[in-house]
């Protein structure tokens, strides 16, 4: 049997579809490009935007032409909600929610048995008592010298833009001890860094609904467990956090955090606004002067560390004193990288239901205004290294102007290239950080 996966949307997403791809070579399965010919195609589908929604849609439809006599497999967030309209459509053969990914190769035997001629559905209320972590792992990933692990699922948050939490439920975390063996095996193939990751880090720890005080202690404590037990493992030489909150960063915190050696000072902070009145239409959990703390409480533990942050522009009643807010807060702030979004109305959250929506025009002008802002400090920040011993991580070959070259990464994640012929994946080296060689890709030199 032949089967293709396909994955949309976020790095747990695509966790999860290396976890179901492994799951099937362990049942015998052999794996193709998705757009060959395959006996199984397994969609793990998005549904944080509308776009998302109709791009997985478009994706199982492109799989039943494929091979109109394969198995076609739904799984995931828009699946979770949309379940009846997945049910509904003839193009899927078999429906999986979320939290029963781990079922994947026994609802295809199911699927058999009923002679392909019966709908197979594994989707449950995830709104309603689901509070047990699913058991997936992987013994290798997509990438070569990096693996994200997925440690964490479900957010309780309620942006009021957000989709997620009816797609992913309630926050449930897994045990440190399952997490420390996936990563020992991982660190035994190779592996020398580790992202951990999940829909709400900033919840680790915590198996059920929470204040706020208690979640931060919680999650402050647990995490930092988790960290230092990986710290431990042979092999592993640098761990990554996904998205944090600003009310995790205290004194404590980032004082243990900055004695894990091989913690890589990478740290990106959820803001979505930089403007109190904006934040509190959209729910979200702290104010700006809670953040700016949070980041002054980095800089004064780790050595210029990098920050990134996620930006959405335009979103319902947004002023244009409220906009101009925003930008002057994140220049003062001043950021490594930005990810800026448009708002984009989400069907089922609140936000899509607001008065005051802000014109298309008026998005993308003020989005272009913030590109360009970030464009600039992520230049001044990756140029404040010039001259300074970094650790690189390489992982792949380049070729620049006829010239071969290694690319990799430093522990603040700026590119680096070194000029070499030999294949240094998965090395590790110190050396000094030169000129900007080629889209802010920057010159290495070994010490």
């Amino acid at each position: 049997m032949r089967a293709a996966l396909h994955n949309l949307g976020c790095k747990v997403n695509s966790y999860e579809t290396e976890a179901m791809q492994e799951m099937l070579m362990a049942a015998g399965y052999e794996i193709v490009d998705f757009n060959e010919k395959a006996d199984v195609y397994i969609i793990n589908t998005c549904s944080v935007t509308n776009m998302a929604d109709r791009k997985s849609r478009q994706m199982i439809h492109r799989a039943r032409k494929h091979n109109p006599d394969s198995i076609v497999v739904a799984a995931g967030c828009y699946v979770q909600t949309s379940s009846q309209q997945v049910i509904d459509d003839l193009a899927v053969d078999i429906v999986i929610g979320n939290n029963q990914k781990n079922q994947l190769v026994e609802l295809i035997h199911e699927f058999a048995k009923k002679n392909k001629k019966e709908k197979v559905v594994s989707c449950v209320d995830i709104n309603d008592g689901v509070y047990e972590y699913e058991n997936l792992s992987v013994k290798t990933t997509g990438e070569h010298t990096r693996a994200f692990i997925k440690v964490q699922d479900g957010c309780n948050q309620f942006c009021s833009y957000c989709i997620i939490p009816f797609a992913r439920g309630r926050v449930r975390s897994r045990e440190v001890e399952d997490v420390v063996k996936e990563i020992t095996g991982l660190a035994q193939a190779g592996y020398q860094e580790v992202v951990l990751t999940g829909i709400h880090l900033s919840s680790y720890g915590l198996n059920e609904n929470y204040n706020q005080v208690y979640r931060n202690q919680v999650v402050q404590e647990q995490l930092l467990a988790l960290i230092e037990a990986v710290a431990e493992i042979e092999g592993i030489e640098r761990i990554r956090l996904g998205s944090l909150e600003p009310q995790v960063i205290t004194e404590e915190f980032a004082k243990r955090l900055a004695n894990v050696k091989k913690f890589c000072p990478h740290f990106h902070l959820s803001l979505q606004s930089g403007c109190d009145e904006t934040l509190k239409r959209m729910n979200r959990k702290y104010t700006v002067e809670e953040y700016k703390k949070g980041c002054e409480i980095l800089r004064k533990y780790f050595s210029n560390p990098a920050i990134t942050t996620d930006v959405i522009v335009g979103f319902p009643g947004e002023t244009e004193e409220e906009f101009q807010e925003t930008r002057d807060y994140l220049e003062n702030i001043h950021f490594y990288e930005m990810h800026i979004f448009k708002y984009s109305k989400r069907q089922g959250t609140k936000a899509a239901t607001m008065p005051n929506q802000v014109p298309e025009p008026i998005k993308t002008q003020r989005s272009d205004v913030l590109l360009g802002l970030e464009k600039t400090m992520s230049k001044e920040f990756r140029e404040s290294f010039i001259g300074r011993p970094v650790e690189v991580l390489f992982e792949t070959p380049l070729e620049m102007d006829g010239i071969s070259y290694y690319t990799g990464y430093t522990k603040e994640y700026i590119r680096v290239a070194y000029k070499t012929s030999e294949n240094i994946s998965n090395q590790r080296m110190m050396g000094v950080m030169g000129e900007n060689l080629q889209d802010d890709i920057y010159q290495f030199t070994p010490v």
